[in-house]
């Protein structure tokens, strides 16, 4: 039986919302070190309250994105190069060990919807369908993710991949080719059984994303010395 959601727990959606639309600000370089937030700015441009906004940059200064300065308001920590480096590391470790479980533990049905799944991104790709092949892309992985069994694992990935920016991520420069290059490697270690295989391709996958971001914000300036010092 499927109990209605309460008010407190619609409110904590509401926090964990504005916490990923203002953690993809953060990590994407569109809000820098040092700038401050305004909670009204960020209530407007996502229709809600202020309430579930404070709550989601609590949060997010849990995680060490934001620290909030008395009589100020919610300051912009920022990250650096390597805390998105890190970020991709830690993911790719755990998607590579989901990967090597599929390879172990797909169903012949899970691996056709995988195949399928990859004959439907390059039409979407091919299409010019941006929002689609995004989501083709999201489920190739979900897919691998279920068909390893490990549900507890999967969840981890889960919640770490929130720290990941989403929305512009499949606008860089060589994703969608670097997608259409890996996801048929990992389906060729999973259909043949090949466990450190498709783990290989995997990591590479994930972490070649970060280094792609990296440079992308590196060359948006985000770390320059200028940004830095206020100039």
């Amino acid at each position: 039986m499927e109990l209605p959601r309460g008010a407190q727990g619609r409110r904590n959606q509401l926090s964990q919302d504005v916490a990923s639309y203002v953690r993809e600000l953060i990590i994407s370089g569109q809000a820098r070190e040092g700038d401050y937030l305004r909670i009204d700015s960020i209530a407007r441009a996502m229709d809600v309250s202020s309430t579930p906004v404070r709550e989601g940059l609590l949060l997010l200064q849990l995680e060490g994105f934001v620290k909030l300065v008395p009589r100020r308001g919610f300051r912009v920590v920022g990250v650096e190069a390597q805390d998105v480096l890190d970020i991709f590391w830690a993911q790719g470790t755990l998607a590579g060990e989901l990967a090597a479980r599929a390879a172990e533990r797909a169903s012949d049905e899970e691996i056709a919807e995988l195949e399928q799944l990859i004959v439907d991104h390059r039409a979407a790709v091919a299409a010019g369908d941006e929002p689609l092949y995004t989501r083709l892309g999201h489920r190739f992985h979900r897919a691998v993710n279920l068909a390893a069994r490990s549900n507890r694992l999967a969840n981890l990935l889960g919640n770490m991949t929130k720290q990941l920016p989403n929305e512009f991520y499949g606008r860089i420069e060589g994703q969608i080719e670097g997608s259409m290059d890996y996801h048929p490697r990992i389906l060729d270690a999973i259909r043949d059984r090949d466990p450190e295989r498709a783990r290989t391709q995997m990591v590479e996958h994930i972490v070649s994303g970060g280094d792609a971001l990296v440079q992308h914000l590196e060359e948006q300036g985000l770390w320059s010395e200028d940004r830095k010092n206020g100039a």
